[in-house]
């Protein structure tokens, strides 16, 4: 695959086989030129401006997962509506330590203002140990920040098999069945600057944020997983061009090998399952390799492996 890296002049020492087939785009170096490249232009349908805030609720977890009945139903009944609409919501007394999450963030910017060269060598593999990776690619002096980003990643996991017991009981199928489903599961740590949108309702809408609280929202796996009952709509990243915004994603992904299909009691009275059983690194291969990751991907990639089970 060709390899295109763009540069303001001056001496890169980069070579085209350090990107990995990738085109990168770095303001730094495009920061003289009079228009961005049009590689990086997105279509004008993509990049509508925002009309609207996002009615996303605000989870109390501790209360929901803690608290007397009525406190659990109504905070599961808020997630329910929620996820029927856009999937979005807001979670506060998640538990995490504030001081892993500011050390993350502030580990984060040291991240992004070292040298292109340097950021080359810690793209991580799938497989690798986060202290490992940075300590071989950096230098032993950056194993405590491996370290960190490993305890960071640990809580994550945990608080986001905590979110899994309130969906189950937003579901109304208890709140083991889909924490043993993702107890072991694959995780993904992402760092980058953004403002999180969403389209819904017919347009681009912003999610306020809300100090201390993770936003988070389920994707394509999880609306497969209920049937269609809860959704998975499309989002954007942002920059802001007055003032830094910087996140840490997280995403989780079922073990590659695990079979993902909707329980027997969200397929409805017609017995109809929309999705055929699949894996997620089927999925994972059809995004990568087929088709640009939209509002209809899941429906496409339900549709082929569909027609491919009845051609064999």
């Amino acid at each position: 695959m060709a390899t295109s890296f763009l540069t303001t002049g001056g001496n890169n020492s980069i070579s085209k086989d350090a990107l990995h087939g990738n085109t990168i785009f770095m303001p730094t170096m495009l920061a003289n030129r009079p228009t961005i490249p049009e590689q990086f232009l997105w279509p004008k349908s993509d990049i509508a401006p925002a009309t609207g805030i996002l009615d996303a609720p605000v989870i109390d977890l501790q209360l929901a997962l803690t608290g007397d009945a009525s406190s659990v139903k109504e905070q599961a009944d808020a997630l329910c509506a929620a996820c029927k609409t856009h999937g979005f919501f807001l979670v506060v007394n998640h538990g995490i330590d504030p001081q892993i999450l500011n050390e993350a963030l502030e580990r984060a910017e040291e991240i992004f203002v070292m040298p292109l060269e340097t950021k080359l060598k810690i793209m991580q593999k799938k497989g690798s140990i986060i202290v490992e990776h940075l300590g071989s690619s950096l230098g032993k002096e950056f194993e405590p920040v491996g370290l960190m980003y490993e305890k960071y990643s640990e809580a994550m996991k945990n608080l986001t098999l905590s979110i899994t017991e309130l969906l189950g009981l937003s579901l109304g199928i208890g709140k083991d069945y889909y924490r043993d489903f993702f107890q072991d599961c694959d995780y993904i740590t992402r760092i980058r600057r953004k403002g999180s949108r969403l389209f819904t309702g017919g347009k681009w809408q912003s999610v306020p944020p809300v100090p201390g609280a993770f936003v988070v929202n389920i994707g394509d796996t999880f609306m497969a997983m209920t049937n269609d009952i809860y959704k998975s709509c499309v989002h954007r990243a942002v920059v802001n061009r007055h003032s830094s915004r910087q996140s840490i994603a997280f995403f989780v992904c079922p073990w590659h090998d695990k079979v993902i299909r909707a329980h027997d009691s969200l397929i409805g009275p017609n017995g109809k399952r929309l999705y055929p059983d699949f894996t997620w690194s089927q999925l994972e291969v059809f995004t990568q390799e087929s088709r640009r990751v939209d509002d209809k991907t899941i429906k496409y990639f339900a549709q082929r492996l569909s027609q491919s089970c009845s051609a064999e």
